[in-house]
């Protein structure tokens, strides 16, 4: 009996016309399913190809939609998108509806605090994956520590997340639960700020510092509710599309609400000072050699560096912190040899002070001549692990001893200059708490050594939250950083001039005037504490 014939099917689109040739037919009969890989030929290889990763993105996203908290994981991640350097702010449309879908999806508390913790810990890993940077700069004594410090810094910050997740947890969809959400989340950013050695970082209303205008406009609401009241606005807008239709009615109100604000108050006229400053970026490198040479090497260059800037026509110059190898305060040799290249010019110079066997301050020092220091600085927000270590921890990473932290915030009165607040390091990050309110300074000067932190996105980060302080609090503000970015900004957040990071040179500029006292400077964190609880407060009304 003859076999019948039989014509085979026309060949999936996928396959090419070598693909499915006789020997593979008999897999394509009527009511027969093709396996997962052909083997009688190699002409099957695109068949294949063009399979696989289809079949690979199925499994993934089936594998990932199946574990809900590995979602919250990935969404924090994805969160830090929008962070500086980067500015993603539209993953922020994404990542925050997506936390509260998986919030209320949520069955008992262990599961609520787990997601609630892993969406932080994916944003605070990803957004301080840098400070593992200064421990390899002593690899060959704490190369143990690399694994853990991102993790474990991350892993602690991420508890603050929890906060706005118990909030949020029973209370039905709606606009009611995104002003609870949004309330309770500048809340943690609070807490964040003040508990135990405080670290105010990956603030998402940092966010907005985008270079140029177009950063420019959006940062001013800052000068009324500040980098948390910053916060509020960015978490309510990018919950608004879990609102459907008059929720993307809602956030486009709002963005031309704040567009338009920002336009307005750009307009307000600034009387100009007509100092000139030179800010000099030295960019030693960390930690540096400590041998006799090595230090002279380097106060050479600082007297080089600053006698350029006053070829230049420099009122004042400003040295990064810990610029001076020598204590300036005590060092009467140093004081004549910079008073030969400077005359009778300002220098703010970042300098060690030691005012005892075991009182070391990290300070700025302000000279005129080779006379005593005319003015001293001592910075009060020291660096936790880095500065000093917690009674608790056996391990501090950077050379030396640990340092004492001065009284608070001052305002400097030098002869020639405005009045101005100096900030050191990381002090520049803590909003409300950047000026002594009771002699109120005309202009800030940050002093810094980024150098630490390599070409991550640290620096960049460090650098947005001076432009906020300049907005919070209507000054503008030099920063003179050892390797970059130093800049003198404006009163309104601008960057007038700038040196890129990671390099060396003197940037000669001047110093742009004051605006009146803005409304944040007055009402400080009051502000946006009280719209967080006015916002939670709605919220709570719109849920009964």
């Amino acid at each position: 009996m003859s076999r019948p014939s039989w014509t085979p099917p026309p060949r999936p689109a996928c396959a090419p016309a070598s693909c499915c040739g006789p020997e593979t037919a008999r897999w394509l009969r009527p009511g027969t399913r093709p396996p997962a890989i052909f083997l009688p030929s190699r002409k099957n290889s695109a068949c294949r190809v063009a399979r696989r990763p289809r079949q690979l993105g199925k499994a993934l996203h089936g594998f990932v939609a199946a574990r809900p908290l590995l979602r919250a994981f990935l969404w924090g991640l994805a969160s830090a998108l929008a962070l500086p350097p980067l500015h993603l702010l539209p993953v922020l449309l994404f990542s925050v509806p997506a936390f509260l879908r998986l919030i209320g999806e949520a069955k008992s508390w262990r599961r609520l605090l787990l997601t609630g913790w892993l969406f932080g810990f994916g944003l605070n890993l990803a957004g301080l994956y840098w400070i593992t940077e200064p421990i390899l700069t002593e690899a060959a004594t704490f190369w143990w520590l690399v694994p853990f410090a991102a993790p474990l810094l991350a892993a602690a910050i991420a508890f603050y997340s929890v906060i706005p997740a118990l909030a949020a947890w029973r209370l039905r969809p709606g606009l009611g639960r995104l002003l609870v959400f949004s309330g309770a989340w500048v809340f943690s950013n609070l807490l964040q700020q003040f508990a135990f050695t405080g670290f105010p970082w990956n603030l998402w209303g940092a966010d907005w510092t985008i270079p140029g205008p177009l950063g420019d406009v959006f940062l001013q609401p800052a000068a009324l509710i500040g980098v948390h009241g910053l916060t509020l606005l960015t978490v309510l807008m990018a919950g608004l599309p879990t609102l459907r239709g008059r929720g993307f009615a809602a956030l486009l109100a709002m963005l031309a609400l704040w567009a338009g604000f920002g336009l307005w108050r750009l307009q307000m006229p600034v009387k100009p000072t007509g100092i000139e400053l030179a800010l000099v970026q030295p960019d030693f490198p960390v930690p540096g050699s400590y041998t006799r040479d090595a230090l002279e090497a380097r106060w050479q260059r600082l007297l080089a560096m600053s006698r350029a800037g006053l070829s230049a026509g420099a009122d004042a110059i400003i040295w990064p912190e810990s610029a001076s190898p020598w204590l300036l305060d005590r060092d009467t040799a140093a004081r004549q040899q910079l008073a030969a290249v400077t005359g009778q010019t300002p220098v703010l110079a970042g300098s060690l002070r030691m005012l005892g066997s075991d009182d070391f301050r990290n300070a700025l020092v302000v000279t005129e001549g080779p006379g005593p220091a005319v003015a001293t600085y001592d910075k009060w927000k020291l660096v936790p692990f880095g500065e000093y270590t917690p009674h608790w921890i056996p391990v501090k990473i950077t050379p030396g001893s640990g340092f004492t932290p001065g009284p608070g915030p001052r305002t400097l009165h030098v002869p020639g200059l405005p009045p101005f607040g100096p900030l050191i390091c990381y002090e520049d990050v803590f909003s409300a708490e950047a000026v002594d309110e009771r002699d109120r300074p005309d202009w800030l000067v940050t002093i810094t050594d980024d150098a630490w932190f390599g070409n991550s996105a640290g620096p960049r980060q460090h650098f947005a939250d001076a432009r906020l302080r300049a907005v919070e609090e209507g000054l503008p503000l030099a920063r003179d950083a050892n390797s970059g970015v130093s800049a003198v900004i404006d009163a309104f957040g601008h960057v007038d001039a700038e040196l890129p990071l990671n390099g060396q040179g003197v940037l000669v500029a001047k110093l742009p005037g004051k605006l009146p006292k803005t409304w944040y400077s007055r009402l400080g964190l009051r502000a946006p504490a009280g719209l967080a609880a006015a916002a939670i407060l709605a919220g709570l009304l719109l849920c009964l």
